[in-house]
């Protein structure tokens, strides 16, 4: 199943790292002359930072290091701004001890009379 809490984290981390490497990528871009090249340094910045960031500040390990780096680079706080308040816990969405069911599919058994 899905694990939306580690989604959310990732994403949080993401939003932290895309500050740091957008602020680099500013200072730095002048060495670039073709916006082709810029993209590529982009995210080879973002994949190094990425996972130097993630094993040095969090507990997250390489493979979702990755993810977070990719995430940066693609634009993190978009995707959470997008998602925010979606995200629930699987938990959540199956501890409900009830079920709403509308009042025309309630079928009546018996008579009322």
């Amino acid at each position: 199943m899905l694990n939306l809490s580690l989604l959310q984290q990732m994403l949080v981390v993401a939003i932290a790292l895309s500050t740091v490497t957008c602020a680099f990528i500013q200072k730095t871009k002048k060495f670039f002359p073709c916006s082709s090249c810029l993209v590529i340094y982009n995210f080879v910045v973002n994949l190094v930072v990425g996972v130097l960031f993630c094993t040095t500040f969090t507990s997250v390990d390489f493979p979702n290091s990755l993810w977070v780096s990719f995430f940066s680079f693609i634009g993190a706080d978009t995707i959470y701004k997008a998602l925010e308040g979606k995200l629930k816990d699987y938990s959540s969405l199956v501890s409900n001890d009830y079920i709403a069911v509308k009042k025309s599919n309630i079928i009546s058994v018996g008579s009322d009379n």
